[in-house]
């Protein structure tokens, strides 16, 4: 009978907590900032410049990309660090989106934000800038630098995040297998294309991109066969019973044929059905495969192959360096990263980016790292779209929980804030010129 107004308690405690720790980690900040000035004048201005010392970043979405703005947010003026992000992707991609736009035409150029916005004002500056940013692919990682894939350079560094993500290998609804715009707007539009055109489409996978993708397509397309099979008993198993409820009534509502506790082991194109694990066949002239994401570790497994667990995700201690005390300046954060995180998102990967960060900064003053991080459920909100204009938020602690169903009137869902919160106007596209920003300062 308590358990909700505990909860509630919990989650007020636990925002109460973080907003403490900001004003305490800002409050030290400019008082160091403070020491820093009052030092520097003092200090002769003829000193020559020292090489930088990198801080690289592999990956920039968003637990890379917060790393990389909470790093230089913090760098003191004429820091002898520099922070180095490597990313092939010419944009930010805003995959949350993806099942949707996979489905509704004409929204598909708002899933791929500019990169800049969202680092420090001047970060990216030739002289000066705290960021380097090189569009490039890491080969290989050893004990003091990063190999590029184009060319082989080698990039030193004193402190290295790898920020992977999942789903390298994955593809639309889940993630655009693609490192430029161009490319995953017409993979985007061909998915729209089959979707539109099939009359049986059936959907493997009862997560969050397979029960959305299910009830979008049949929300827009009410005449289409949808089929959705899930190996599980229950869609949307990993969170609470309230949330499995809500989610297989939105489907039954929408008329979507629910297959669970079986699972799709072939596809016949030319006979154009779908074979289920029991023997079962089912007309299909359009699957998509919606089934979980891989952590992308194979570059780390390389140097320190201790630090993979059996699932492929790399373990960290609490303060989000790897498990391999040879590599004290090797962190980790977001999808790639085992932390015990009961439902990642993007909440949880920029709470690990920013410990990650704090750790850094302490790592460049000589300090050892203190931060920690410490799952909490809050961090596992989801909101769950059931068709195209329903939704559920669902939040708990796997016990307790909490739904709040809502009317959807936005077709782009949460695209817009996602180019506010990254720092970019709504839908207008500077992609091109930070390109040419970063080709310059390189």
């Amino acid at each position: 009978m308590l358990e909700k107004p505990l909860l509630i308690i919990d989650g007020v405690g636990y925002v109460l907590s973080f907003l403490i720790s900001a004003l305490r980690r800002s409050l030290s900040f400019r008082l160091k900032l403070l020491g820093h000035s009052m030092s520097s004048s003092k200090a002769s201005s003829s000193s020559e410049p020292k090489k930088p010392r990198n801080i690289v970043i592999v990956g920039a979405s968003i637990a890379g990309y917060t790393a990389a703005r909470t790093i230089a947010q913090y760098l003191l003026p004429n820091s002898e660090y520099r922070v180095v992000v490597i990313e092939p992707r010419d944009r930010f991609y805003f995959t949350w989106v993806l099942p949707r736009f996979c489905v509704v035409e004409g929204h598909e150029h708002k899933v791929f934000i500019p990169f800049g916005g969202y680092l420090p004002a001047g970060s990216l500056e030739a002289d000066g800038g705290k960021v380097a940013w090189i569009r490039d692919r890491v080969a290989s990682i050893s004990r003091e630098s990063v190999s590029l894939q184009s060319g082989g350079e080698e990039i030193p560094y004193e402190f290295l995040v790898v920020a992977t993500g999942a789903g390298a290998t994955d593809s639309l609804p889940s993630r655009v297998p693609a490192d430029n715009k161009v490319q995953g707007m017409e993979l985007m539009r061909e998915m729209q294309k089959r979707i539109r055109e099939s009359k049986d489409l059936v959907i493997v996978g009862g997560g969050a991109a397979g029960v959305e993708l299910a009830t979008d397509a049949k929300s827009k397309y009410p005449e289409k066969r949808v089929v959705l099979v899930h190996s599980r008993d229950a869609v949307m198993h990993r969170f609470g019973p309230e949330l499995q409820t809500t989610a297989r009534k939105g489907i039954e509502e929408l008329g979507i044929e629910l297959i669970t506790g079986d699972r799709v082991v072939s596809e016949n194109k030319e006979k154009g059905i779908a074979v289920l694990k029991s023997g079962k066949e089912i007309v299909c002239d359009y699957l998509v495969n919606c089934t979980g994401q891989r952590p992308d570790s194979k570059l780390l497994a390389a140097l320190s192959p201790a630090s993979i667990s059996e699932s492929g995700h790399i373990l960290t201690k609490p303060t989000l360096q790897i498990q391999d005390d040879s590599l004290p300046n090797v962190y980790c954060c977001g999808d790639v990263s085992e932390t015990n995180t009961t439902h990642p998102n993007s909440r949880s990967a920029m709470r690990q980016a920013q410990v990650v960060a704090y750790n850094v900064i302490s790592g460049t003053d000589g300090k050892i790292p203190r931060e920690k991080y410490i799952p909490h459920w809050m961090d596992g909100m989801i909101k769950l779209t059931l068709g195209l204009d329903k939704s559920v938020a669902n939040v708990g602690d796997g016990k307790t929980e909490f739904l709040f169903p809502a009317v959807e009137k936005d077709e782009a869902l949460m695209a817009a804030g996602a180019w506010h919160k990254l720092g970019a106007k709504p839908f207008e596209d500077t992609g091109s010129e930070f390109l040419a920003k970063i080709k310059a300062k390189i």
